[in-house]
């Protein structure tokens, strides 16, 4: 008889599911819609609505999570705009850097996600496009995997294909409506009915946890930067 993985093996292909679905590459798979009627509620905890729906010829299911953030959206957007947060909210996130910084609009950022033994950790590189009109305010940053930008490592796995999508969204009370769309094609490395059950528990911890990082000092103080109409940064 067939036996469910438990324990340890759960939180590794856990892990691996994670860090698999975190990113992704837009043009390899079917956009994911921000409103749909399939979309179905998967569950509702801390403030942190996680809903999943079937995507286009695929096996694996895409999430949206929606939050409001106990923070204005330039406090939000210095967190994003900062690589080193990976290592504060983003689970497993062991190493980081941001290069090729075209502008604040257009950057590249390197990323060791820690993999329990045996499994190598996983990198990543991602492309981040960022994109907000001050009217009506909406930010949408879109973060694509762009795997040919940095040479691979043979300690670690490259992750090339990912789809992951924010919205944040100035409230009137001072908040910020955060809203994540995320959706990846992780292939051989994981059965879909296991991927399927376990992409609601890492988003909804890591939104947790960016509501504690959004807090800290380093992030207090900072305001939008526009020209012609079009947010190009952040700054104290």
């Amino acid at each position: 008889m067939d036996r469910q993985p438990t324990g340890t093996f759960v939180q590794l292909f856990f892990r691996i599911s994670f860090l698999i679905l975190f990113w992704a590459n837009s043009a390899l798979a079917a956009d994911i819609p921000l409103e749909a009627e399939d979309w179905t509620l998967a569950t509702e905890q801390d403030g942190i609505i996680l809903y999943t729906r079937p995507q286009p010829d695929s096996s694996y299911k895409a999430f949206k999570a929606v939050t409001v953030l106990d923070a204005p959206l330039n406090d939000v957007l210095a967190v994003m705009a900062d690589p080193q947060s990976c290592l504060a909210w983003v689970k497993g996130c062991i190493r980081v850097e941001g290069f090729d910084e075209r502008s604040f609009n257009d950057r590249y950022a390197y990323s060791v996600n820690d993999m329990p033994w045996p499994v190598k950790d996983r990198d990543y590189v991602i492309h981040i496009v960022t994109t907000a009109r001050e009217i009506p305010g909406t930010v949408v940053m879109h973060m694509t995997a762009a795997p040919e930008k940095r040479p691979v490592s043979a300690d670690h796995v490259r992750v090339t294909v990912t789809q992951t999508h924010y919205y944040f969204t100035p409230t009137e009370d001072g908040r910020t409506r955060m809203v994540w769309l995320q959706h990846a094609e992780p292939g051989g490395v994981l059965p879909a009915w296991l991927v399927n059950a376990l992409i609601v528990d890492i988003p909804v911890e890591s939104i947790r946890a960016l509501q504690k990082v959004v807090k800290q000092p380093r992030y207090q103080g900072y305001h939008l930067i526009y020209r012609d109409g079009e947010l190009v940064g952040v700054s104290r």
